[in-house]
Parts: C-alpha cells; structure tokens; sequence
C-alpha cells in the first residue's frame, strides 16, 4: 500500500463514523459558494447557496445543519441539481456525482 493522499485524509473527514482523531465540525458562513471540509458542516447566516465546492474528487457526501432560524436557501445556477429549503437544526444531505459534477440534496 502506497502512502496516504490528500484526497485519502479529506475523505477520511467525510466519513461516518468518525473517530476522535478527525476535525471537529466547523461552522461556514453562508454564501453564493461555500467549501466544506467535513461532516457535519454547520452553516450559519442567510445568504443563499449557488455552489458547493466538492472537497474530494470521487463520489462522495456532505451533510449540511443549518444554524440560522431563518436558514439560507439553495439557488440555481451552479452544481446543485435541486433546491430544496432546508429547516433549521436538521441535518441536509448533499450527495455528490463525479458524472454529472452535480449535487442532488435532500432535506
């Protein structure tokens, strides 16, 4: 076995479960695009969301919480495949396709 990769110990922090060696989970201001590096990603304020910047390259999952009573919403425009409107304080997932370089979201 080769040494691990960046891409390897980035997949490590989306995985569940995880184990007390990964990051804790960090909070990302909402925004047009935003970059999650683990899950879960808390997300705060209520700006709404174009974009996500898939932090591995292959198939993979990001779970977003929004933090706000009024959460930010999804928009058209990027590499969302729907636009669901998320609730605060319940868990959204993000499931990324490498074919279609889109994220399909459930609420």
């Amino acid at each position: 076995m080769g040494a691990a990769t960046g891409q390897d110990l980035t997949a490590a922090n989306l995985a569940f479960p995880q184990s007390g060696a990964q990051p804790a989970p960090v909070t990302l201001p909402s925004a047009a695009t935003i970059a999650p590096t683990g899950n879960p990603t808390m997300v705060s304020g209520t700006t709404a969301i174009g974009t996500i910047t898939p932090p591995i390259e292959g198939a993979h999952e990001v779970v977003l919480i929004f933090t706000n009573a009024s959460p930010a919403a999804f928009t058209t425009g990027g590499n969302l495949a729907n636009q669901p409107t998320p609730t605060q304080n319940v868990p959204v997932r993000c499931i990324y396709n490498p074919i279609t370089a889109l994220y399909y979201i459930k609420v």
